[in-house]
């Protein structure tokens, strides 16, 4: 029993311990800290009722997921909770690596806690209730965000500081002249003797520094190891048993309820499920060849259906150089075979294009729309999940909700997806070509 407890004080966060020895603060790990903290908040959010709800009754539910995707509700809640799993793990393993430093195991407890196999280690969190410190972790998150912005202005500041040193050196180096200049420096705008602004700028390094240990106090970067894990461990385990709650009772390979614990009231909200040990939840989020995502297209489509957009507006207003400069790109993404089905259906129409006719003219536009209305939101909202998965500098302290792959073209049926691209290319070209003979037909009227 005294070996239980001792293995099991061996990971506590730190709150349930308060040890002799000073502890090692983050330092510059506080910036992987905190990309892991802001992924452990967007998952919280994205598990909200809120956004549960709105991920059944939208996303998954929206015209273009039904004809281009799946109505299989069960495969759709199985490819997002896929996606919350991996994305989940992602963070769980930045929490082990900075466990490590410190002695805590939460690999280990992670581990257990997915096999849904009982473990010591995680009655003291069920005991005290799984909740994820949201305020505190936002605040964490965004005062770190904000020293990484100010230790990069720093860093800014002090190049310029260097490169003026490195200035005067050179002015005082070389050849000694042959006469000694003896006039005065030449004055700053200001009638100040600061030729090269030197204290403004030594000043405003100074204001910068005070504002960086500032923000060190405040962020992660002065919290201890000990503090920062046990905050995400907790926010970790509580997360996942969300996913479970929400998803278990559709989604087989979720583990089975934990064991009762006293005092626990988490675990009596997770479902049975049929647990399939080891699923690899990225096979899950594989798409298959006959999809966009697997024939990798799914990016491109989603640049084109964004161009046609772009193209529809420019040529709404006027803007013709424009919307011909936007055309001729645009139809440089096409691959060889769209392009070549586009060519097709045009050179038939072509034949015998037919008068001008306003009324022509505006079913092309109204078919347009209505194909746009449902294929628009998917590609905006491919583009916005690849860029999320890129998580580039100015996005890992984003802890908002993410769009799930189940709402882009990943998962597109490729023929349908092609022919309804076709079909909006085939009236844009349409359109385009009556926007011009009818502003020639102006022109001519106008010459008379």
């Amino acid at each position: 029993m005294v070996a239980q407890k001792l293995a099991a004080a061996s990971w506590l966060p730190v709150d349930f311990r308060l040890p002799a020895v000073p502890q090692a603060s983050l330092g510059i790990l506080a910036f992987e800290a905190a990309a892991a903290m802001s992924r452990l908040l967007s998952l919280h959010r994205s598990l909200s009722e809120q956004e549960v709800s709105r991920l059944r009754s939208d996303a998954m539910r929206s015209s273009g997921v039904a004809y281009l995707n799946s109505t299989d509700q069960a495969f759709l809640l199985r490819l997002a909770c896929a996606e919350l799993v991996l994305s989940l793990d992602a963070a769980a393993a930045a929490v082990e690596r900075l466990g490590l430093r410190c002695g805590i195991d939460f690999g280990g407890v992670y581990a257990s806690l997915k096999a849904g196999a009982h473990d010591a280690r995680i009655d003291p969190l069920l005991a005290k209730g799984l909740k994820v410190k949201a305020k505190k972790m936002e605040r964490l998150v965004a005062a770190t965000s904000r020293l990484c912005s100010e230790m990069e202005a720093l860093g800014e500041l002090e190049a310029d500081e260097r490169k003026l040193t490195s200035r005067g050196w050179i002015r005082h180096s070389g050849p000694i002249p042959a006469k000694v200049n003896t006039d005065p420096p030449p004055l700053m705008a200001g009638g100040g003797g600061d030729m090269f602004g030197a204290d403004s700028l030594r000043q405003e390094i100074k204001t910068q520094l005070l504002k960086v240990r500032r923000l060190k106090e405040e962020s992660l970067w002065n919290k201890s190891y000990e503090k920062a894990v046990g905050l995400m461990a907790r926010a970790a385990c509580a997360v996942f048993v969300r996913i479970c709650t929400v998803f278990g009772h559709y989604v087989p390979g979720l583990p089975p309820p934990m064991p009762c614990t006293a005092g626990d009231s988490v675990q009596a909200r997770l479902p049975l499920s049929r647990h399939k040990p080891g699923v690899d939840w990225r096979k899950v989020l594989d798409a298959p060849p006959s999809t966009l995502g697997g024939a990798g297209l799914d990016q491109q489509y989603a640049n084109v259906i964004v161009s046609a957009e772009e193209l529809l507006q420019m040529e709404a207003e006027g803007r013709q150089e424009e919307a011909n400069a936007e055309r001729a790109e645009m139809y440089e993404m096409l691959p060889g075979k769209l392009r070549a089905a586009v060519r097709s259906k045009l050179r038939d129409w072509w034949r015998d294009p037919g008068p001008l006719d306003a009324g022509l003219a505006d079913g092309w536009k109204e078919a347009v729309a209505r194909i746009m209305a449902w294929l628009g939101p998917m590609a905006h909202d491919t583009v916005q999940w690849q860029a999320e998965r890129t998580m580039d500098r100015t996005r890992r302290f984003d802890g908002g909700t993410r769009v799930y792959a189940l709402q882009t073209l990943r998962w597109a049926d490729k023929e349908k997806a092609e022919a309804a691209i076709v079909e909006v290319l085939v009236a844009l070209s349409c359109i385009c070509w009556y926007e011009e003979r009818r502003r020639g037909s102006v022109r001519h009227t106008s010459i008379r």
